[in-house]
């Protein structure tokens, strides 16, 4: 089981557990962390899909908006703007515009997020950098 935090187009958040989740398909399930309860999640409704170690997270932490020099990194780096103004930093490979969307794992080794797949129609940009 996956450890995910799904961010709704709509600005709403749920958290919970997954293990069907697939770029090749249109909905995966979400058991939720407080009873378990499982719901489909159809990807045409998310801003992102971020796979996280916990569910508390560091709420001091900010994560980098940059790479750092000495980084080695695996695939491009991106920086992402969401329709809703967050910017999200990192290195992802199979990015497509007419995919339904892309992982990018980020640029902040300290971050509580392992890897997002961000749902291409909620981007207002994307950069290569």
């Amino acid at each position: 089981m996956n450890n995910v935090v799904v961010h709704f187009a709509d600005g709403s958040i749920q958290k919970g557990y997954t293990s069907d989740f697939s770029v090749a398909r249109t909905a995966f399930h979400l058991a939720a962390i407080e009873d378990h309860k499982i719901e489909k999640i159809n990807i045409d409704k998310l801003k992102a899909v971020f796979f996280v170690k916990d569910f508390k997270g560091d709420p001091e932490h900010s994560d980098m908006k940059d790479f750092d020099s000495s980084q080695i990194v695996y695939g491009k780096k991106y920086r992402v703007f969401f329709k809703d103004g967050e910017e999200f930093v990192g290195t992802g490979v199979g990015y497509h515009p007419d995919n339904l969307g892309f992982f990018l794992t980020p640029c902040d080794p300290d971050s509580n997020t392992i890897r997002a797949f961000v749902y291409n129609e909620f981007l207002s940009k994307i950069e290569e950098i």
